[in-house]
């Protein structure tokens, strides 16, 4: 059992690193804020999660654990409030691209 479970710890670890590389060139790379503020959130949280999860199969105490399933609340609750907050500040300040939005919700306000 312990091999099985280091081997994918090692696979979340790895798949959680490259996707957090994949977030880092994403933010370097697009241009615009609205593609940025999605490298930066989607697949960085989910590499987090797989660093977390990567970590949980190797430590197995109880307080490990319960510090990580913290850690990935914490994640998955302040991410996306910071991306709504980055691309509202984005919207109103007039700092986006219009032609790029398929649909513009708030034009009318």
């Amino acid at each position: 059992m312990g091999t099985i479970a280091d081997w994918l710890s090692a696979a979340c670890l790895v798949a959680g690193a490259l996707l957090g590389l994949a977030a880092a060139i994403g933010v370097l790379r697009f241009p615009d804020v609205l593609s940025r503020m999605h490298a930066a959130t989607k697949p960085q949280v989910l590499g987090v999660l797989l660093l977390l999860l990567g970590i949980a199969l190797r430590l197995r105490s109880p307080a490990d654990l319960g510090m990580i399933l913290l850690v990935a609340v914490f994640q998955l609750t302040t991410a996306p409030v910071a991306a709504q907050m980055i691309g509202r500040a984005a919207y109103r300040s007039g700092r986006l691209d219009r032609k790029l939005l398929d649909a513009d919700e708030l034009a009318d306000r």
